[in-house]
C-alpha cells in the first residue's frame, strides 16, 4: 500500500478540512485502483505538491509515465481538457484521464538529473510534482531575466490556443471579485491598502466586459516549467480558465522577487505576447486583487507586501478611472 506523505496530509487537512481528510484517506485505495485498471507498475518514490500525489510508473508497453492523483475541485477540474487542447505543444502530454476523480496519466519528463543522484519526495509547491528523481525547473536557471524570457515565450504558445467549451471563465471570476471588494475593503486596517484595493477594482471594471477566450494556465511560474527531452521546457500543473492573457502575468513577477525587476519583466512579457499594455496592466491588477481578496478572506488585515508593491508600481503608470 502507498503511504501518503505526512506533509500532504497536513496541507489537505488545513486547507480543505473534512474534504481534504477524506481525500487523503482514499488516496492509497485510489492509487491501487488505477495502477491495476491502467496496467501500471509503480517504480519509485512518491512525490507531491500542495494538492496532488504523483507516482512514477511504467505502463504495460514499457512507457514511462507519471500517475497524478488529486482532489477534484474548481481549479483542477479542467486540467485534462487543457492538456488535450495543448496537445503537448509547450505543455506536458496527457496520456489518460479519469474525469470522475481527476486522475491523470502524464508523460514522463526526462529532463531530470542523472538517475544515480539522490531522489525522493519533494516538498509542497515543488515543481517536481510527480516526475520522479531530481528535476530541473526554470528556478534553476541562474539568470532570472533569461528565465523570464523563456517563460514568456512558452506562455505565448499556450495562450495562442482558444479555451475549450465549458472552461471556467475569467468573466465570472472578475464579477465575483468585484462583488467581494466592499466587504474586503472594510476589513483592511490601513487606508493605503483600502485605496489600492479600490484602484485595482476600478481597473478590472474597465476591462471586465471583454474577459477574453484564450486558454490560460493561471499558475505559470518558474517552478511549473520543467526541463524535458522532446522540448527544452514544458509547462505542468495548469489550473486553467478561459480569459485574457494579461491575467497570466502576475505569478512570474514574484519568482525570485526583485522590486527593481518587476516593470522590466512586465514589459518583456507584454512585448513577447503582443499584448496591449493598458489591458495587460488592468488584468494584472485584477490578479493582485484576487490574491488580496484571498488574503483578507484568510484573516489578513494588511495586504501582502509583494502584491501591494506590484500593484502600486503598475498603478503608477496608469491611473484607472473611478
Amino acid at each position: 500500500m502507498i503511504e501518503v506523505p505526512a506533509e500532504l496530509a497536513r496541507i489537505q487537512s488545513e486547507v480543505n478540512g473534512e474534504e481534504g481528510r477524506a481525500f487523503i484517506a482514499a488516496l492509497p485505495g485510489r492509487a491501487e485502483r488505477f495502477l491495476e485498471e491502467w496496467g501500471l507498475r509503480w517504480t519509485g518514490p512518491v512525490m507531491h505538491g500542495w494538492s496532488a500525489l504523483v507516482l512514477p510508473v511504467v505502463a504495460g508497453d514499457g512507457t514511462r509515465a507519471a500517475l497524478k492523483l488529486q482532489l477534484l475541485d474548481e481549479e483542477s477540474e479542467g486540467e485534462g481538457a487543457a492538456l488535450r487542447a495543448w496537445r503537448g505543444q509547450g505543455a506536458v502530454r496527457l496520456l489518460r484521464e479519469d474525469s470522475s476523480t481527476g486522475t491523470l496519466l502524464l508523460e514522463w519528463l526526462d529532463g531530470a538529473a542523472s538517475a544515480d543522484e539522490e531522489s525522493g519526495s519533494e516538498g509542497p509547491g515543488s515543481a517536481a510534482e510527480g516526475f520522479g528523481g531530481r528535476v530541473r525547473s526554470l528556478s534553476d536557471v541562474e539568470d532570472a531575466r533569461e528565465a523570464t524570457r523563456i517563460l514568456a515565450e512558452l506562455m505565448a504558445r499556450l495562450v495562442a490556443v482558444e479555451a475549450p467549451a465549458g472552461m471556467r471563465s475569467l468573466g465570472d471570476i472578475a464579477a465575483r471579485m468585484l462583488e467581494d471588494v466592499p466587504d474586503a475593503v472594510g476589513e483592511l486596517a490601513r487606508e493605503e491598502d483600502r485605496r489600492l484595493l479600490r484602484d485595482c477594482a476600478a481597473a478590472v471594471r474597465e476591462v471586465a466586459g471583454e474577459p477574453g477566450d484564450r486558454l490560460l494556465h493561471w499558475d505559470l511560474h518558474f517552478d511549473n516549467v520543467l526541463a524535458a527531452g522532446r522540448e527544452p521546457w514544458l509547462a505542468i500543473d495548469p489550473k486553467p480558465l478561459a480569459g485574457d492573457p494579461g491575467f497570466e502575468l502576475l505569478p512570474s513577477l514574484f519568482n525570485r522577487f526583485d522590486p527593481d525587476d518587476v516593470l522590466w519583466r512586465f514589459d518583456l512579457m507584454t512585448e513577447v505576447l503582443g499584448l496591449d499594455r493598458d489591458r495587460a496592466t488592468a488584468w494584472t491588477l485584477g490578479r493582485v486583487l484576487q490574491d488580496s481578496l484571498w488574503h483578507v478572506e484568510d484573516g489578513g488585515t494588511v495586504l501582502e507586501e509583494d502584491r501591494a508593491a506590484v500593484g502600486r508600481m503598475l498603478l503608477g503608470r496608469s491611473s484607472p478611472r473611478r
